[in-house]
């Protein structure tokens, strides 16, 4: 009677390591992190900035969501995106600040999947020596080293201090966007 439940529990261990998989499954790279290969890309991955909440006037804040949309094989993002600032005639570009308040998530996107960040940003005054005029945002997914650019068109930013080498500005981390 001992032969009959032992050959079942051999049968169900087999059964269940052979549903784990191994080897290059694609399955498993849709959820592997993004130092692993499958971290989501500029190409494959859609971003739309905006549309925004601009902020009218000088002291007031703005909100510019980023919406980032699958459009190829599932892929991860986990973390913050990197975002920085580059004003006109500044050759250097000002990393925003990482939103102390958000809480990072991993999120696997699948085809057709949206995700979504937020840019918050106090307007700044023109030409003041405390403001960088912004022309150009600079986002860089993770696991990417090539920022992706596009046209600032919100405005001065604050600056931190009397110089606008550091920005009353910050990002959110990834969030679930959609239904």
């Amino acid at each position: 009677m001992r032969a009959a439940p032992l050959a079942v529990t051999t049968l169900a261990a087999a059964l269940l390591l052979t549903a784990c998989g191994g080897g290059d499954d694609s399955d498993d790279k849709a959820t592997a992190s993004p130092k692993g290969g499958s971290a989501c890309a500029v190409g494959p991955v859609d971003l739309e900035v905006g549309p925004a909440n601009a902020a009218p006037a000088a002291g007031d804040t703005g909100n510019i969501p980023v919406t980032l949309t699958n459009q190829s094989a599932p892929c991860t993002l986990e973390g913050f995106p990197a975002v920085g600032l580059k004003g006109s005639g500044s050759g250097s570009t000002i990393s925003l600040a990482k939103d102390t308040a958000a809480q990072p998530q991993k999120l696997t996107l699948a085809k057709g999947d949206t995700a979504s960040f937020t840019i918050t940003y106090v307007r700044g005054k023109a030409g003041a020596a405390d403001s960088l005029d912004v022309r150009t945002l600079d986002i860089t997914l993770p696991g990417e080293d090539t920022p992706h650019s596009y046209k600032w068109s919100y405005g001065p930013v604050q600056g931190k201090g009397r110089k606008a080498d550091a920005l009353n500005a910050s990002v959110s981390a990834f969030g679930q966007a959609g239904d």
